[in-house]
């Protein structure tokens, strides 16, 4: 069973990091925030776990062929869909890595540029306010109940796996509120091919969006 996956972050600034980024905004510089987007290897507020080997190369497949190409794109707010909503995006993943520290050589990294769109000017008041903001991962694949040393029965996440896009969010202030928001929902009729619009597709529209 294909199901739509949702996990969340949060991106945290530290007061040094917001003066530098309302300086840039001044100037009229593009406002980035780089932070944990995503972890392997660790069970979270979903019971999920996603397999290193699995994520590993999934990141690396939505490296190539979409932050690479310049159509890594996501939008203000989540929804229950496996398909990106053009009107509502408001940034852009500029790089995604893994860590090479020993500590979080298992972390996703994202590089999260905001866009001047109208979604885009909502997401970069919120950041320049110092408003906790959450980063979303929105995927689709498949999920098995398994036993996990030191963690239990978890929700482990299929080699199927395949990234949809990186939503900002706003942030619960309780672990509960997250278990209520983050049920996976069963996609059917799934075909891979829908996930996105076609990337030439995608690049018009934004560049017509952005003109105004």
């Amino acid at each position: 069973m294909t199901v739509l996956l949702k996990e969340y972050n949060q991106l945290t600034l530290k007061e040094e990091q917001l003066r530098e980024l309302r300086v840039a905004d001044k100037e009229g510089k593009p406002i980035t925030v780089v932070g944990v987007i995503q972890r392997a290897d660790a069970k979270n507020q979903n019971g999920r776990v996603y397999p290193y080997n699995v994520l590993k190369k999934e990141v690396d497949r939505y490296k190539d062929e979409v932050v690479g190409k310049g159509i890594g794109l996501g939008q203000l707010d989540h929804i229950d869909s496996p398909v990106i909503e053009l009107k509502d995006v408001s940034h852009i993943i500029d790089d995604i890595w893994f860590g090479e520290e020993e500590h979080n050589k298992k972390d996703v990294f994202g590089k999260v540029r905001i866009l001047n769109t109208p979604r885009g000017a909502i997401a970069k008041e919120i950041v320049l306010q110092g408003i906790p903001l959450g980063i979303s991962s929105r995927a689709v694949g498949s999920v098995k109940k398994v036993q996990k040393e030191g963690l239990g029965e978890v929700d482990e996440v299929g080699d199927d796996l395949q990234i949809v896009c990186f939503d900002l969010v706003g942030q619960p202030s309780t672990h509960s509120a997250f278990l209520k928001l983050h049920e996976a929902i069963e996609i059917k009729n799934f075909d891979k091919t829908k996930i996105l619009p076609a990337s030439i597709r995608i690049n018009e529209t934004l560049k017509e969006l952005l003109k105004k």
